[in-house]
């Protein structure tokens, strides 16, 4: 038996195909709103078509319409696609917040794939950088700052003369041209928006916390962290993969 799972952020969507040990065998990689438009998940079932595919996919999402219409192209056919949320959740973790329903879906599934650490730190490079607070098992909250690229495109989209640039690792601490002074401007302040969280995080749980990277930016900033990291770039797949099992 195989099995179909996905993430659909703001910017990308991830679908996986797993074996039958839920390890991942395939993925895919498309821009969310190319997905929307072009079907792009029957177009993988065309592909990979399988007899021994279970008919359940499961997604997270963080895009209601994407999904919204994903679904809704699958409503006549054996498929049916649900999204993390469709299920008691607080049977696998429990979740300290006011309302789950503001609470991404795919920082939930990170929360519960890396439960088996007990007191844990994600740090997701997405669209927004999202760090998350899982301690003794339960998810108490998190911290949402604006995402690398995306704070990147945003000033060039609102000046009339600064060049969008391509974040490079280079450790001038200011520039002498108008590139390396954007570059240093977003690597060390962004250098010190992860440091700074992190630390109030620790220091103010008194928590020696297990720190775990993913997303776009994980491999660029690992090494400016002044904690030890782990980078996990499937976290959110094998969280999701995790709910399936429990619920599908």
């Amino acid at each position: 038996m195989k099995y179909l799972i996905g993430d659909i952020g703001n910017t990308s969507t991830k679908i996986c195909l797993l074996n039958h040990k839920f390890k991942i065998i395939k993925h895919f990689e498309i821009d969310t709103k190319k997905n929307i438009k072009n079907n792009f998940l029957k177009r993988i079932l065309g592909r990979y078509k399988t007899k021994s595919l279970n008919p359940n996919f499961l997604f997270s999402s963080v895009v209601p319409l994407a999904f919204k219409e994903m679904k809704k192209k699958f409503k006549y056919t054996k498929y049916k696609i649900y999204e993390v949320k469709d299920f008691d959740l607080k049977k696998i973790i429990k979740l300290n917040v006011k309302n789950i329903k503001q609470l991404g879906s795919d920082r939930i599934a990170n929360a519960i794939c890396v439960q088996n650490f007990k007191n844990c730190l994600v740090v997701d490079f997405g669209t927004a950088t999202t760090f998350d607070v899982i301690k003794n098992n339960i998810y108490e909250g998190g911290v949402i700052a604006p995402g690398v690229k995306l704070s990147i495109t945003n000033l060039y989209n609102s000046t009339a003369l600064l060049p969008l640039i391509k974040l490079k690792n280079i450790k001038k601490s200011f520039g002498k041209n108008t590139k390396d002074a954007l570059n240093a401007g977003f690597m060390w302040g962004y250098e010190g928006l992860i440091n700074n969280i992190l630390n109030k995080i620790v220091k103010n749980n008194k928590t020696n916390f297990k720190i775990i990277l993913t997303g776009g930016y994980a491999n660029f900033f690992k090494n400016s962290i002044k904690k030890k990291v782990l980078i996990d770039q499937n976290i959110t797949i094998k969280g999701i993969a995790k709910i399936y099992k429990k619920f599908l």
